[in-house]
């Protein structure tokens, strides 16, 4: 870089502040969320982590618009969602996020190409056209020779795949992504968090994942830890740097300290 010439700052996709989440009320209310501030920005896979109950799947279902929070605010491309309707949310989330979901959620009667076609209908999008996308994210998850084929004779592999396939069809600034590899065998997880982390990168997207999975450490950019409700701790991989892993980052900081 010349000097005088600073690298222009990418600006957050999706940005949390101070996020408050109640669930129940009286005796039995809890405190999922306890202000959580987070921010995404393009070409990057996060990894979200902590315990069970720690409010991480909570978390995630306000990022996704799918739940709402007590307080605090989210935007999603400088816009903020807190306070809309449901329809209103329902068409953020159409309009800018992509799912993937641990078990999958495929429709068993239908082929992985009308699979990844109905996230299209959804957006209004029909015909050849959207048949034509359809084919082109299967080919980008290595599903070629697979799209006429139904969930049951796929792999967990490939049904997984077909997932992410259809999260990125309609070209969501955001993937959301729930235990990716929870189902999976080591071989098909390693892959799959390849597939997630090449998205980011190659295609510019914001890659979220929840995750357990001491394997999808290594192709994190970033990994955020939370814990009762509140953010813990962050590791993140210096830019440009593709290895070490950020596990061995992280224990060369403790073996230094």
């Amino acid at each position: 870089m010349k000097a005088g010439i600073q690298k222009m700052a990418v600006e957050p996709v999706l940005e949390a502040k101070d996020v408050v989440k109640e669930l129940g009320q009286g005796a039995a209310k809890v405190v999922a969320l306890k202000g959580v501030s987070l921010s995404l920005i393009p070409g990057e896979l996060t990894l979200l982590m902590g315990p069970s109950g720690s409010g991480k799947t909570t978390l995630l279902s306000i990022l996704g618009c799918i739940l709402s929070s007590t307080s605090g605010s989210v935007e999603i491309r400088g816009v903020p969602i807190t306070g809309l309707s449901p329809e209103d949310l329902a068409e953020v989330r159409r309009k800018n996020l992509g799912f993937i979901f641990q078990s999958y959620n495929l429709f068993p009667t239908l082929s992985a190409l009308e699979n990844v076609r109905i996230a299209l209908d959804v957006r209004g999008e029909t015909g050849y056209p959207a048949a034509a996308r359809a084919e082109e994210v299967l080919r980008e998850v290595g599903l070629a020779n697979r799209m006429r084929n139904y969930p049951g004779n796929l792999s967990g592999g490939e049904q997984q795949r077909v997932a992410v396939a259809r999260a990125i069809a309609t070209s969501p600034a955001i993937v959301l992504a729930d235990e990716p590899t929870a189902a999976l065998d080591s071989e098909n997880g390693h892959a799959v968090m390849a597939l997630l982390s090449r998205i980011a990168k190659e295609q510019n997207r914001s890659v979220l994942a929840v995750t357990h999975d001491p394997r999808t450490l290594s192709y994190a950019d970033r990994v955020i830890k939370i814990e009762d409700g509140l953010i813990v701790g962050e590791d993140r991989r210096p830019p440009g740097i593709d290895g070490p892993h950020i596990t061995d980052l992280t224990k060369r900081r403790k073996a230094h300290a």
